[in-house]
């Protein structure tokens, strides 16, 4: 690993690169970001993305460390501070890839002093992280999860969630790389800063219209979503919340500052039972897809309702 060094974020944030195993497209990397000082509690919250998406919500890590615990985010490979010019971005063709850097992650966070772990994943990580813990039961890994509007299921037609998959899988066989559509986002854009919105990200990383949602990827997502909605068993507390509704994806309408308007609520809370022995489903009324992007008012809600469950189901 690199020595951590000073983040895009400022002073108050470290990054350290976590090499990987390469893949057919060259060396792999991921990379770990704390939140300084570390080690001022012995509970730790590690932030696991979601598509098309990075760590840079500075407030999220200001909210956890006002609660005891110290913040550490993952950019998970081709994601984010990982993604090299010669990569597909946020490309995979197995959700079970990211195990690698989880583990490591996990490792790390452990050996510097921290006897609690909570995960905290959004939208496709909350669909990675699930499945991880589940193939990690029993190792006493982690204490909780926390998933924000979880990418339990496809947002889409009967023909997409049924005979499209069908041939996403026969196409991410054969032609792995190959581009199915670039999931242009009309929400990305409409809580960026320039555009009128509230956040500042950087656009190669979290642009606009997305990156290439690719043949390989598409049947792996699909083929998690199943494997979760199958029902898992995951031995830790989970917290799943959701927006109250959701709104339209593929049009910029004023649902986009109010509703979840990237993924199906319902879906959300269908799939959360079958996680595990222990899970609290909350909703949030006026919630976005990314609930702690939510309006003040909303987002405030979204965190008060997170952290008083911590105080019922996360180690003291």
């Amino acid at each position: 690993m690199t020595s951590p060094h000073t983040d895009v974020l400022g002073s108050e944030f470290t990054a350290e690169t976590i090499p990987l195993r390469a893949d057919d497209e060259g060396p792999v990397d991921a990379t770990l970001i704390r939140r300084l000082p570390v080690r001022q509690s012995h509970r730790a919250v590690l932030y696991i993305h979601g598509f098309v998406d990075y760590f840079f919500q500075v407030h999220l890590a200001e909210q956890w460390a006002a609660h005891d615990y110290d913040f550490y985010a993952l950019d998970l490979r081709k994601y984010g501070r990982s993604l090299h010019e010669y990569q597909s971005a946020n490309y995979v063709d197995d959700m079970a890839t990211y195990d690698e850097e989880l583990d490591e992650a996990i490792r790390i966070i452990r050996s510097e002093g921290h006897d609690v772990v909570v995960v905290l994943a959004h939208s496709t990580g909350g669909l990675i992280v699930p499945l991880w813990a589940d193939r990690r039961r029993g190792r006493g890994l982690i204490d909780a999860i926390v998933l924000n509007s979880p990418f339990f299921d496809l947002n889409g037609t009967k023909f997409e969630r049924g005979p499209l998959t069908t041939v996403m899988e026969y196409l991410g066989r054969i032609a792995p790389k190959l581009k199915i559509s670039t999931l242009k986002s009309h929400y990305a854009k409409s809580i960026h800063a320039d555009s009128g919105g509230e956040w500042d990200f950087d656009l190669k990383w979290k642009p606009y219209n997305g990156f290439p949602a690719r043949a390989g990827w598409v049947r792996a997502l699909r083929r998690a979503q199943a494997t979760l909605n199958a029902g898992l068993r995951i031995d830790v507390p989970i917290l799943v919340c959701a927006s109250a509704r959701s709104g339209d994806a593929k049009k910029a309408t004023p649902a986009l500052t109010n509703a979840d308007c990237v993924l199906n609520v319902d879906h959300m809370v269908a799939g959360a039972p079958g996680l595990g022995p222990d899970v609290t489903i909350v909703r949030i009324d006026g919630g976005l897809h990314d609930l702690a992007l939510s309006p003040a008012a909303v987002r405030q809600k979204f965190f008060d309702k997170v952290f008083s469950w911590c105080q019922t189901h996360v180690p003291a």
